[in-house]
């Protein structure tokens, strides 16, 4: 499960909101009574399937309970403020359900060194110099908690930046093959350091500094494919697939656990 550990100073509400709100590109709200909310599960789906959606070449992605979301703002470049000029789409989440501050975990002055950590079997880079605001994800999902362990359930650990499209030409033309798969999908990696080439810039309205935000999550490794290029990997959506099926596929195969900020110096 989470690892507990003393925080150093860990990012206010609202920071952690503009933080959401740089990674979605959608108006990340506190809820207020009476208000529809999103999960952590919820949130993923919008960002792995708005990205999916620009590599496809579309403009707008439909979602029950947030409508019609346009996506003319996720083509701006990933460091780059969002367009003033662009309309973002206002979401809410109920902070008391959406964060679990029992497991946040500030990676920002961890050294690892030679230190090899595993999850599912497979090799875990730990986020050192990012700070980890972890998600409500425990308890939430009916075939129980051990995909977030340490042990033979556990799934591997994911980064997510905001720009992994496939605009980077990740596998889109990468070599031979039959093209089945070449580039249509979900794209994350194993290695912090590579998601952090896709992270999202902001400049916090709290306390008027610069941070990086990627997302942390665990793959379902029966679900997931090695790129050709070394450290990334895709979650293939046949085509054809409709917008309930694409849904389906993101939440079988990506499930979120951490929020990482890194402050710019």
């Amino acid at each position: 499960m989470f690892s507990r550990f003393l925080t150093l100073t860990m990012p206010n509400v609202n920071l952690i909101l503009e933080a959401l709100s740089a990674v979605s590109g959608c108006n990340v709200e506190s809820a207020t009574a009476g208000t529809l909310s999103l999960t952590p599960q919820d949130f993923v789906n919008v960002v792995a399937l708005k990205e999916f959606y620009v590599q496809e070449g579309l403009l707008e992605l439909e979602y029950p309970s947030l409508g019609t979301l346009s996506l003319k703002g996720a083509l701006a470049l990933p460091d780059a403020p969002s367009a003033a000029s662009i309309p973002q789409t206002t979401v809410s989440v109920n902070v008391n359900e959406f964060l679990d501050s029992r497991y946040d975990y500030d990676f920002t002055n961890v050294k690892d060194g030679e230190a090899v950590f595993t999850r599912g079997k497979e090799q875990y880079v730990r986020p050192c110099g990012w700070n980890r605001i972890a998600l409500k994800v425990l308890n939430k999902y009916r075939d129980g908690d051990g995909w977030l362990g340490t042990g033979d359930e556990a799934w591997p650990v994911s980064y997510h930046g905001p720009a992994m499209d496939g605009s980077q030409g990740i596998i889109r033309n990468d070599g031979d093959g039959d093209g089945a798969t070449v580039g249509r999908g979900v794209y994350s990696t194993p290695d912090i350091n590579v998601a952090e080439k896709f992270s999202k810039r902001f400049t916090s309205k709290v306390d008027n500094k610069t941070y990086k935000v990627v997302l942390q999550n665990r793959i379902n490794p029966q679900k997931r494919q090695q790129c050709r290029r070394e450290s990334y990997w895709l979650v293939y959506v046949p085509e054809g697939s409709s917008p309930v099926q694409e849904r389906a596929i993101v939440e079988n195969s990506i499930r979120p656990y951490g929020l990482l900020l890194k402050e710019v110096l």
